[in-house]
């Protein structure tokens, strides 16, 4: 099943923010890997995704984090839940992790 992938403001300026800085080309080029995978499987092996309870979706919808990056000092995440259709992915923050 493939899914369309939707982004919440907060999203689309962490994506900007990568986009427009050369110092951060590696991350970005991560970052556009997972969303694919996102996009195609989100429960592809590479984005070892999983709940995140911290945190809930502006209906109350389950969050999930996949991981961008991994074994990277401020690995990327990507935090995201289904919805609001059955086809959709709503991508709520791109970030790199504490």
């Amino acid at each position: 099943m493939s899914y369309k992938l939707l982004f919440t403001e907060q999203a689309s300026d962490d994506l900007d923010l990568l986009e427009n800085n050369q110092h951060l080309k590696k991350r970005l080029k991560a970052v556009r890997k997972a969303l694919g995978y996102l996009e195609t499987n989100p429960k592809h092996p590479g984005l070892n995704t999983h709940k995140f309870t911290s945190l809930q979706g502006a209906d109350g919808e389950i969050v999930f984090e996949a991981y961008a990056e991994n074994n990277t000092p401020a690995a990327y995440r990507i935090f995201w839940h289904y919805g609001p259709d059955k086809k959709n992915i709503t991508i709520i923050a791109i970030t790199p992790h504490p």
